[in-house]
């Protein structure tokens, strides 16, 4: 059975993508589904948030030379491996600027990892360039997170218009899994807006879990442990675990 294959999502950075990724996966990887997370991102704070380590062989490896087995890198949680980032990565869309199939490598060096998880989720770079696009070409499913502030509104536009290009032309597959709200404040009037204007407009699309402002999720990477090890009964875990559920049962509907 083929993994399912799903990307995080946004080109502003700091709106909780990589702290989705890590904590869903490590969430599905204690339900007992095997999961590998793979890290797109020059700064590697996937990779430091599961205390793999950048400094080995990596995504640039297995982009430039293909896959090996010693880029898969075990973590602190079962089921859970990581193929990490680092800052070799910033300079590979100049390396790949004349590769005609530059948009496709990342895709041709996966195929081969298919068949050995239940889940593989990429977290993409804060940008819409060569990586982004490579994860896109090779992705089933994408997932947005998004910050509850109107700043991370206006490029919700730009990715979906970007998702809908790379459909016509390079993976017409492709479905955006929802939208995930992060950093998600109750007395703040401008998070309730901010939900209540784009799910008006996006509507289903809405995953109806809400992250919040959580001390101990912004903890949990400096111990390199996802949530559901450093504080599984923090609001922040609590909420990523109806989350996990959410993504289970739009996957399989």
């Amino acid at each position: 059975m083929k993994a399912k294959r799903i990307i995080f999502l946004n080109q502003k950075g700091g709106v909780g993508k990589t702290t989705t990724a890590v904590n869903l996966g490590a969430i599905l990887a204690q339900s007992g589904l095997k999961i590998l997370l793979v890290d797109l991102d020059s700064q590697g704070n996937l990779s430091s948030a599961v205390s793999s380590d950048s400094r080995l062989k990596g995504t640039y490896e297995l982009i430039t030379e293909g896959f090996e087995e010693s880029l898969i890198q075990t973590t602190s949680v079962e089921n859970l491996f990581c193929i990490s980032g680092g800052f070799n990565l910033a300079g590979l869309s100049i390396e790949l600027a004349d590769d005609n199939g530059r948009n496709v490598i990342f895709k041709n060096s996966m195929e081969i990892l298919d068949n050995r998880f239940d889940y593989i989720f990429v977290d993409c770079p804060p940008e819409l360039g060569v990586l982004t696009m490579n994860a896109l070409a090779w992705t089933e499913y994408v997932v947005i997170p998004m910050q509850c502030e109107y700043f991370a509104m206006e490029g919700l536009n730009l990715i979906m218009r970007t998702i809908a290009n790379v459909q016509k032309q390079l993976n017409p597959g492709i479905k955006i899994l929802g939208i995930c709200f992060t950093m998600y404040s109750k007395r703040s009037n401008l998070s309730k807006e901010v939900v209540e204007n784009v799910s008006a407009y996006f509507d289903k699309m809405v995953f109806k879990t809400l992250i919040p402002r959580n001390v101990r999720l912004s903890e949990a990477p400096s111990h390199g442990l996802p949530i559901n090890v450093y504080d599984n009964s923090s609001s922040g875990g609590k909420a990523y675990r109806k989350l996990a559920k959410e993504i289970i049962a739009r996957v399989n509907k």
